[in-house]
């Protein structure tokens, strides 16, 4: 049976990437695509920003057609500004909007916003409300289990944001407190699930790193999808290689090094046509460890590939590589 938000159709079990700062921008997002991700998210813009028409912030609502189904996602403390962020957000054109109340880090959750707000249910609940009235699109939101193992409240808010008009949630297995520490609890979030109030789609998120964890837990824990975002960074093949064992019940051999190449080529490519020549390389250096994470001996080349400001010497390095390491890595 499809899992739907709003008129959006997400077929069975969708596999969704994570938003996640200074990673899910659209070079990233391109290569998860073309790996088989059913849905993506930007990475979360200021809601201050946008209605102070920040270049950085404006710079994130930069969507595409191949993307779709896509969703914006949005954080801030003040009401008003999430309603007029909400308003500006809808105008770049996703197929919804997404409110972060998970991010943990200190200058968001000690602003008042993200994972704060899981302090004040009420504020949090008023501020969706508003949210939801500001737009035409779905409203989803993704946030945690609670502000500390002392206050996991996440039942209470499922409850609560669905009777004010989201559509799906998503909830990470960890609190606040924990930040991305210890492993991730899905119990709570199969509480959630079948907690007969509840009709909107929920979508586990934490910890799901391979085919064997995501057939397991699908099982497991009840929910309508998983969301993936630390296991993707340079491993956009995640989802397609578990939406062949849900389809086959067989595993699919893993990358090639000249896949992997040829990925690292594609975002590196995507990214210099977004960002410009010198942003797109610049930023492209976090990537490259992650996308040759264990072809042994490669500390030579990463350390010449984050070294490099010239496009062409950059692919001349990834041809060594692809030259050099012939066997397949798993």
């Amino acid at each position: 049976m499809s899992v739907n938000i709003g008129n959006i159709d997400l077929g069975v079990f969708p596999l969704l990437l994570a938003p996640m700062e200074d990673v899910s921008d659209p070079p990233f997002r391109f290569v998860c695509k073309q790996n088989g991700v059913d849905m993506m998210y930007t990475e979360f813009i200021s809601s201050e920003g946008l209605i102070r028409d920040a270049a950085k912030s404006r710079q994130k609502l930069d969507i595409f057609e191949y993307e779709r189904p896509i969703g914006i996602q949005i954080f801030g403390s003040d009401i008003d500004t999430m309603r007029e962020a909400t308003e500006i957000a809808s105008q770049a054109g996703p197929d919804l909007i997404d409110i972060n109340y998970g991010c943990p880090v200190k200058n968001v959750a000690c602003r008042g916003a993200g994972a704060s707000l899981l302090q004040d249910v009420v504020k949090m609940t008023a501020m969706t409300k508003a949210v939801v009235e500001a737009t035409h699109l779905p409203v989803t939101v993704k946030t945690r289990l609670g502000w500390d193992d002392n206050t996991k409240n996440v039942y209470e808010v499922a409850e609560r944001l669905q009777d004010v008009g989201i559509q799906a949630l998503s909830i990470h297995g960890r609190t606040r407190s924990q930040m991305y520490k210890g492993q991730a609890d899905w119990h709570l979030i199969r509480e959630v699930k079948r907690n007969p109030r509840i009709r909107i789609p929920i979508f586990g998120n934490g910890d799901v790193d391979s085919v064997e964890k995501a057939a397991a837990w699908r099982m497991e824990y009840d929910v309508d999808g998983i969301m993936i975002g630390r296991a993707a960074i340079g491993y956009p093949w995640i989802f397609r290689e578990i939406k062949h064992f849900f389809q086959t019940g067989e595993y699919l051999a893993g990358p090639t090094t000249a896949e992997r190449v040829a990925v690292c080529r594609t975002h590196l490519q995507k990214s210099v046509e977004w960002k410009g020549e010198k942003t797109g390389i610049f930023e492209m250096r976090r990537h490259y460890a992650n996308y040759f994470k264990g072809i042994p001996h490669f500390k030579e080349y990463r350390m010449k590939l984050v070294s490099l400001t010239d496009i062409a010497d950059i692919h001349n390095v990834l041809d060594e590589i692809s030259e050099q390491f012939e066997l397949e890595v798993a």
